[in-house]
């Protein structure tokens, strides 16, 4: 798809969030507010959805993971401990004549990706040109516009990976200068010196000004876990390895917010931080990786659009780094990251809160600092990929359209929707029958109103993946149309089995056999 179709796609997937009750701008009848956005109706039930098939896969699923929920407030000494408050920072550059800001490891990455593109673009012509004959491996190894674009993207990735690592702000500047790198706004390179930039939200508890401590909205969900390693160790009979799991928001002061809900200031995370006894870590880094990249699949995303990427620079806490990255129409980008985190955590809150971290190991007879692996993924990340996933435009046998959300059934906002064919005749009052129901199982939805095609075109727009139409037949046999949303094919069943049926099709665990 070209660029400008996808920008394109997306657009019309962000009008559709909002159309049908998935995504609103906050505070819209002020204007809104930057980056920040609430769920509607629809949007609501198949976040809850999502939530629960992870805290199912991960702790349900899992004898040696429990969950917790820690409060978003923290101590402040906790994020001394971590490092967020000297290292939890991002490369921040302005451009003169626009005046907007922009992250500069962002627009070196963008940069790189375009050469990628490049790349692409030359192997997909060839493809074009040589048909079957195409050696695409032979091709990217011995074509010389690819072997230089690779080349310029290895001497990049190099001053890139270097910069980074020491932190040199100056070097970053002159990659972006060296790149021809222009603002997307102004157009011009007229660009400001890099400098830090302070990711936490900062604000004052107490009910006196004088007597209030400046404390942080948590700028992730993982230190709650930490300073609650000694609480369920002690109270919930685990022994190592073991892990904690909790959803919970997190807020960052992003310098760019941007790409509707992949990036804002105010997000959800599903982590969870596995101990393990030390030397063990990367035994457990690669279960996890490969454990993680198994569910995402189990969510109907296509193996093509997704990958694994090893992160250029780890972060100060991590000895191993990978992102699973989601193709979205703006871009292949992260979706979630499988850390390697050592002991750094443990050891580091041990030492300031002056109470000991240890875990005993009585095969070993002796205390230890666990290290930890950590799988956190973006909850909001993880819902846009499913709408982006999902969303059809389909062109029918009949030359007619349709706007399709292909969701699994087991995620979907509404399960069944149930029409009565008529708005007569005793139809409705049957349809109420079947709807009281099957709604103490389900989310359902009932609906009379528009012709039969309407109603069923509304419930393929928001996902529903089955209509079950009453008709005058079912006066007669007790028997139902239930209507797939994928094939629209439709089948007739006793109102007797349909119970049965529906749980079977929607059933949670059909996404992870």
């Amino acid at each position: 798809m070209s660029k400008e179709n996808s920008t394109n796609q997306f657009q019309e997937i962000i009008s559709h969030c909002k159309e049908y009750g998935f995504i609103f701008p906050s505070s819209e009848i002020y204007e809104g507010l930057s980056a920040v956005y609430d769920y509607g109706q629809n949007g609501i039930e198949l976040k809850n959805n999502l939530q629960q098939y992870w805290w199912k896969s991960m702790v349900q699923l899992h004898e040696n993971i429990v969950g917790i929920d820690a409060a978003i407030f923290m101590h402040p000494k906790t994020w001394k401990a971590s490092g967020h408050v000297d290292a939890f920072m991002d490369p921040l550059i302005d451009n003169k004549d626009s005046k907007k800001r922009y992250r500069a490891d962002v627009l070196i990455e963008d940069a790189m990706a375009k050469i990628e593109e490049k790349i692409e673009k030359e192997a997909e012509k060839a493809a074009k040109k040589f048909g079957d004959s195409f050696n695409r491996e032979m091709f990217l190894q011995t074509n010389p516009n690819v072997l230089r674009n690779k080349e310029k993207l290895n001497v990049i990735e190099t001053r890139f990976k270097n910069a980074l690592e020491e932190n040199n702000l100056t070097e970053l500047r002159q990659i972006i200068i060296d790149l021809e790198i222009a603002c997307p706004i102004s157009g011009t390179k007229n660009w400001t010196e890099v400098r830090q930039f302070n990711l936490m939200f900062s604000t004052e508890i107490g009910s006196v000004a004088d007597e209030a401590g400046t404390i942080y909205l948590r700028p992730e969900t993982a230190q709650g876990i930490f300073v609650n390693f000694l609480n369920v160790l002690n109270t919930s009979r685990q022994r190592i390895p073991f892990g904690i799991a909790q959803i919970g928001k997190a807020f960052r002061n992003e310098i760019v917010a941007r790409q509707f809900i992949f990036r804002t200031r105010e997000f959800e995370q599903m982590e969870m931080q596995f101990f393990v006894r030390p030397g063990t870590e990367m035994e457990w880094f690669k279960h996890w990786k490969a454990a993680r990249m198994k569910w995402h699949r189990s969510l109907g995303f296509p193996e093509n659009k997704l990958k694994f990427y090893d992160h250029l620079k780890l972060a100060h806490y991590a000895n191993a780094a990978v992102d699973i990255q989601f193709e979205y129409p703006f871009g292949i980008k992260e979706i979630e990251g499988i850390h390697s985190r050592t002991d750094f955590d443990l050891k580091n809150h041990q030492e300031l809160s002056g109470k000991k971290l240890q875990y005993f190991d009585t095969e070993l007879n002796q205390s230890y600092t666990p290290y930890v692996v950590e799988t956190s993924v973006g909850l909001n990340r993880t819902f846009l990929a499913l709408i982006c996933n999902g969303y059809e435009n389909q062109k029918l046998e009949d030359g007619s359209e349709r706007t399709l959300l292909r969701l699994p059934a087991f995620l979907a906002p509404v399960k069944i929707a149930i029409l009565p064919l008529v708005k007569k005749d005793g139809l409705p009052e049957k349809a109420r029958e079947i709807f009281d129901v099957l709604k103490f199982d389900h989310k359902c939805f009932y609906d009379e109103k528009d012709s039969i095609g309407k109603r069923y075109r509304r419930q393929d727009a928001i996902g529903t993946p089955f209509c079950i139409t009453v008709d005058h037949q079912t006066l007669e046999d007790s028997t139902v149309t239930l209507r797939d949303r994928d094939t629209m094919q439709q089948e007739r069943i006793s109102i007797e089995r349909l119970q049965q049926i529906v749980n079977e099709k929607v059933d949670w665990r059909n996404g992870l056999k």
